[in-house]
């Protein structure tokens, strides 16, 4: 679905780019996401996706068309979360969403259905001045999908989300998935990549580290040791580290798995946001 090669991109008056030779490829279907800190890149490579950017170099093709190609006809296809709320604040989230869907100038889906999937039916009618920035964010993410998309673009979608709406989020990303919606997510929550994305590109200073699946990478940067946590008789705790390799094996776990203090097994593998600052020396803060 999409292409990239040695994607380059400078804006007017800086000294350095902001992002230099960045390559990757978006399946049909795929969330692909973008993890790094703030500053990193990820705005900077959706806003050429989308068609804000101009004046980059290399090459982009989103179903076979460079974005500048694809014309009018490229809004009707992707859709757009910005990471900032833009409404139009006097105005209730139904007359936003409604002035929204009249540019599309094709069936859509009910204003009321995009506000129910993120939980925004029983305030359609309120000032969007009177939101939370929490709110703002969700009907951001409506905006999005009222013309029901084949490819979506996220940027930092669960900023300013309380976790259940944060969790909301997710699960419908996860379901748009299913429904064969190619994604792209920008992000530097690793809760966020690691639980919706079935490939992460790690992005920091405008270039990508690497590329794989979360738990690919987890798997490739994580130690194959298991941990074991029990009480003693005396009530004192204890833990113990084994090689993953020829555990089964070992006299002294099985030992502590037949303990009744036992009180946990734990593989060690690494966090996402583990590997992240391995392979970058960089944190997503």
């Amino acid at each position: 679905m999409i292409e990239v090669n040695e994607l380059s991109f400078a804006y007017p008056h800086e000294g350095t780019k902001a992002i230099e030779d960045v390559s990757f490829t978006v399946g049909q279907g795929e969330v692909f996401g973008f993890l790094g800190p703030s500053g990193a890149g990820k705005s900077t490579t959706l806003g050429v996706l989308v068609g804000l950017l101009r004046g980059w170099q290399g090459q982009v093709s989103v179903d076979g068309r460079s974005p500048g190609e694809w014309g009018a006809e490229y809004y009707r296809r992707i859709g757009v979360s910005f990471e900032f709320p833009n409404h139009y604040s006097k105005l209730t989230a139904r007359e936003n969403l409604e002035f929204f869907r009249a540019l599309h100038g094709e069936a859509t889906k009910s204003i009321d259905g995009v506000l129910g999937m993120v939980a925004l039916e029983d305030h359609a009618d309120r000032p969007v001045g009177e939101f939370s920035k929490g709110m703002k964010m969700r009907l951001n993410f409506a905006r999005s999908l009222l013309h029901d998309p084949d490819l979506w673009f996220l940027d930092e979608p669960t900023t300013g989300l309380d976790p259940v709406n944060a969790l909301r989020v997710r699960d419908l990303i996860r379901a748009r998935r299913n429904a064969g919606t190619t994604t792209v997510v920008a992000t530097h929550d690793m809760n966020t990549a690691a639980a919706v994305c079935d490939r992460v590109a790690f992005i920091v200073d405008g270039g990508i580290a690497a590329i794989g699946a979360p738990a690919a990478l987890r798997r490739a940067h994580g130690r194959r040791q298991i941990e074991v946590r029990w009480t003693d008789d005396r009530g004192v705790a204890g833990a113990e580290i084994f090689p993953m390799d020829g555990v089964g094996d070992d006299p002294r776990f099985l030992e502590l798995l037949r303990s009744p203090g036992l009180e946990s097994v734990h593989s060690l593998e690494a966090s996402l946001e583990d590997v992240f600052v391995q392979v970058t020396g960089r944190t997503l803060v």
